[in-house]
C-alpha cells in the first residue's frame, strides 16, 4: 500500500476544480496576456475589449477555485449568427495545460450553442497542434477543409490551418 504515497502530491493536478465563467470586455487585458503566451501575432487588449462588444460574440474564462474572477487559467471566444457559429480563439496557460480546460471550454460553448440553437460549429486550427485537434476530434469535430500557409510557424515558414466542422443538430 505504500507505493500510491508518491502520488498524493499530484492529486490536485487531477481534483482541482474551476469555474467556467462568462467573460466581458473588463477582461480584455487578462485575455490578451493569454493569447501572447500562445501566438506568433497575439491580438491586443483593445481587440478583444472591441470584440466582446459585438453582437453574437461571447466568451468563457476557466478559473481556479479561490483564485478570483479576473484572471483565467484559459478562454475560448466565439461567435454566432443566423445558426452558424466559430470559434475565434482558444487560449490555456502554459502552467495550465493538459488538465482538461480546453475541453471544459468547449462544453460551456457547446451548452451555449445547445440553447441558442445553433446548427453548426466552425474553427480553424494550426495543422501541428496535435493535442488541440485530438480534443476537437473526441468532441466531434471533422475536417472540411485547409487552409495552406495560414499560421506563422515558430522556426519560421508556414503552417497550413484545418478547418473543422461539428453539426450541432
Amino acid at each position: 500500500m505504500w507505493w500510491f504515497l508518491p502520488w498524493i502530491g499530484w492529486l490536485p493536478l487531477f481534483s482541482r476544480d474551476d469555474a467556467i465563467l462568462p467573460l466581458t470586455p473588463a477582461h480584455a487585458r487578462a485575455l490578451a496576456r493569454l493569447h501572447r503566451e500562445d501566438f506568433l501575432r497575439p491580438w491586443t487588449d483593445g481587440e478583444f475589449a472591441e470584440l466582446l462588444k459585438q453582437k453574437g460574440v461571447f466568451a468563457f474564462g476557466a478559473f481556479r477555485e479561490g483564485a478570483g474572477d479576473t484572471n483565467p487559467d484559459g478562454f475560448v471566444l466565439a461567435r454566432l449568427a443566423a445558426g452558424e457559429a466559430e470559434i475565434l480563439t482558444v487560449a490555456v496557460a502554459r502552467a495550465h495545460r493538459r488538465r482538461g480546460l480546453g475541453r471544459k471550454l468547449m462544453d460551456a460553448v457547446l451548452r451555449h450553442l445547445h440553447a441558442e440553437r445553433a446548427e453548426s460549429l466552425f474553427l480553424e486550427v494550426d495543422e501541428t497542434n496535435e493535442p488541440a485537434i485530438a480534443l476537437y476530434r473526441r468532441l466531434g469535430f471533422r475536417k472540411v477543409g485547409q487552409r495552406k500557409a495560414y499560421y506563422d510557424a515558430a522556426a519560421g515558414g508556414k503552417n497550413a490551418a484545418l478547418i473543422m466542422r461539428m453539426d450541432l443538430k
